[in-house]
This record gives structure tokens, C-alpha cells and sequence, in this order.
């Protein structure tokens, strides 16, 4: 972790927290999230989940699927390192839109965005498994949209 100094906790789950990060070695405007899981609290089962969610999220290299940097193990805990998405995720952006519809044009822009990221993984026989506001992330301006989180992904074998 060394590499990395946290500037803030922005998420929490059941076995680990996501914080806003910079990369010492990548300049002010190199922010990225660092994802803790503590490995300490899971099963081995578990724990090959979180290993295999790491090596689908290397795979995926699209623009619209959150990209992956670097992971590594340290204390007891997987770190997986991860484009920051600044716009936050779909449901934060819903809720400041406190009641105001999106346009149709800009519902429909998401929509394909989404589905592009959708067809790259599914082309590589990988299936998401938990698509909702909260693993769907806005870049500044809301302009692209990334899927993100692959813990409960499956890659089929045929």
C-alpha cells in the first residue's frame, strides 16, 4: 500500500471498504480507487471469488467497463486497484436528481453505453451477475458510463 496514499473512504461491503486513492508515482491527477477486501473474515471459498474477480477484471480492457489497474496482497487483505469513475455511481446520480427526469436522449446514451460494456464481457463468456445503479459508474459531467464490480461474476466454459 505504500505505493498508494488513501485520500478517503468511499465505499463500504460486507467483507471490505473502496477508497479514493493517489498514485505517489503518478503525478496530482493520478487518483484511482483501492478496493480492501480482508481475507481474514472469508472462506476459501470465498476467497477464490475475490482471486477470480481479480483476474476477470484484468481481462477486461473496454471503455466502458471500470478499468484495472494493478492488485496485490498485503496484512491479511487482497487490494484491487481500479479506475476512479469522479461522477460517482448511477444511484447517487439519481438521488441528487431529486424527482427531475433524465432526458430521453440521455437515459438512451447510458442505455447503449451499458450495453457496449454488457457485449464485451459476454463476448468473453463472462457474466456480470449483479447489474444495478450501484455498479454502474459516471466519469465527470456524466458523459461515459463503466461497469464495475465483477465479485460475483462467472466465466462460462462453454
Amino acid at each position: 500500500m505504500n505505493r498508494y496514499e488513501v485520500i478517503r473512504q468511499i465505499g463500504e461491503g460486507a467483507f471490505g471498504k473502496a477508497f479514493l486513492a493517489r498514485d505517489k508515482g503518478g503525478g496530482d491527477s493520478a487518483q484511482c480507487v483501492v478496493k480492501q477486501i480482508n481475507l481474514r473474515k472469508m472462506s476459501a471459498k470465498e476467497k477464490e471469488g475475490s482471486q477470480k474477480e481479480v483476474t476477470l477484471l484484468s481481462q477486461m480492457k473496454h471503455t466502458n467497463i471500470v478499468a484495472f489497474i494493478d492488485s496485490f496482497q498485503e496484512k491479511g487483505s487482497l487490494f484491487i486497484v481500479m479506475e476512479y469513475c469522479d461522477g460517482g455511481d448511477l444511484m447517487k446520480k439519481i438521488h441528487t436528481q431529486r424527482g427531475v427526469s433524465f432526458s430521453e436522449e440521455q437515459i438512451l446514451d447510458w442505455f447503449v453505453q451499458i450495453c457496449l460494456g454488457l457485449k464485451h464481457i459476454h463476448d468473453k463468456k463472462i457474466l456480470h451477475r449483479d447489474i444495478k445503479t450501484q455498479n454502474i459508474f459516471l466519469t465527470s459531467g456524466g458523459t461515459k458510463v463503466k461497469l464495475g464490480d465483477f465479485g460475483v461474476a462467472r466465466m462460462l466454459n462453454k
